[in-house]
């Protein structure tokens, strides 16, 4: 009978989750009511709960998981070798497992999952170029489009590197998190800038390091971890990045563009600085595929301090060039393609392409409202 109850309930969730999963990306024109009524009053709630606390709630409720995963692993295992008095505890106990997954899925969607559904925000914010106008493009000339605009930008960012460099000052990870929390409230439309926003220190920076992973946000407990042994010029992009994902910017490039767009609207010199460093690294290795030679001329324009602060990120780079942290990258990949990302974790350089055309359109408007969809 309690079998049955089971197997019942995993019906129930999924067709649940295949519900979810065919029609979200058919209704993304339900994704600002979704926002208004479950996200932004869940998001702000869990803010209140969480938030004043220093330690991360989710790492704990992921090592609480992991441990309980491996006790039902080690069940099944006692339970495959008494088989036939323990069958129906195993049967149990497996669904029971697959329930709690689907569960887990469907409360991840609807407590913010959802916001990889809606639109772009370069979309939102019209800095998509027409498919009408490229179509009219041969390759050639599409290509030598794209050159021409990565050039430009890697000039601007150069320029404004060298410009911020000097003026830059570190900072630690209390008062950068402070800093851009402020920053969010000011220069933002956010719907939870009152509760909400602000990044921890995760449990994991050990592991995270090893992984190339510089932070994340947790679904669950709406909290934003750092690796808190990242260098203090990357944390105000960083931190502004994770933030981002707490105001409801799923999708990993919107959220970049969000950090960027934040971190250049402020007169803050450190957060400039992290902001146009972070994406000419993305720009210039873009470029460096198309044309090497004009890449590098570009990198050896950089002052010193910024050429000891590559230098830093690639001795980062080091400790992650292993087989655990291409297998983690995999699997990220796979999940933003499963979340309505197509091109997975490639979707963190199309900041280039956006961020750009954002310092084009500020030419026309520098006072613009950083407007959260």
């Amino acid at each position: 009978m309690k079998l049955q109850k089971k197997i019942f309930i995993f019906i129930t969730l999924a067709i649940l989750s295949v519900i979810v999963f065919i029609c979200l990306p058919e209704n993304a024109h339900l994704i600002p009511t979704y926002d208004e009524h479950i996200f932004y009053p869940f998001q702000s709630l869990r803010g209140r709960l969480f938030s004043s606390a220093p330690l991360s709630f989710g790492d704990i409720i992921y090592v609480a998981m992991g441990f309980s995963l491996l006790v039902t692993i080690l069940k099944w295992i006692f339970w495959l070798f008494s088989v036939t008095e323990c069958g129906e505890k195993l049967a149990v106990s497996f669904v029971s497992t697959l329930n709690t997954a689907l569960f887990l899925y469907l409360f991840f969607i609807i407590g913010w999952g959802a916001n990889y559904y809606k639109p772009s925000l370069a979309k939102n914010w019209g800095l998509v170029q027409t498919d009408s106008a490229l179509q009219q493009l041969s390759k050639g000339e599409f290509k030598q489009m794209v050159i021409a605009d990565l050039t430009a930008f890697d000039t601007f960012l150069i320029n404004r590197i060298n410009e911020y460099a000097p003026h830059y000052r570190s900072s630690s990870f209390k008062k950068i998190n402070r800093r851009a929390v402020d920053y969010y409230r000011q220069y933002t439309d956010s719907k939870v800038k009152d509760y909400g926003l602000g990044i921890k220190p995760t449990l994991f920076s050990y592991f995270m390091e090893r992984l190339g992973v510089e932070g994340y946000y947790n679904p669950f407990t709406g909290e934003g971890q750092i690796n808190k042994n990242m260098p203090a010029f990357i944390l105000p992009f960083l931190i502004s990045h994770e933030i981002a994902h707490q105001a409801g910017i799923a999708a990993e490039g919107d959220a970049n563009l969000m950090a960027y767009a934040l971190c250049t609207a402020t007169d803050d010199s450190s957060f400039r600085y992290s902001a146009y460093l972070e994406i000419w690294l993305y720009t210039n290795r873009r470029l460096y595929y198309r044309d090497s030679a004009l890449a590098l001329s570009f990198e050896k324009q950089l002052n010193k301090l910024t050429l000891a602060h590559i230098d830093t990120i690639e001795e980062i780079n080091k400790k992650s060039d292993n087989e655990y942290a291409r297998y983690s990258s995999e699997l990220f990949d796979s999940y933003l393609k499963m979340n309505d990302q197509k091109e997975g974790i490639r979707t963190y350089g199309n900041v280039s392409a956006t961020a750009w055309r954002l310092e084009q359109r500020r030419i026309l408007d520098k006072n613009m409202l950083i407007i959260i969809p």
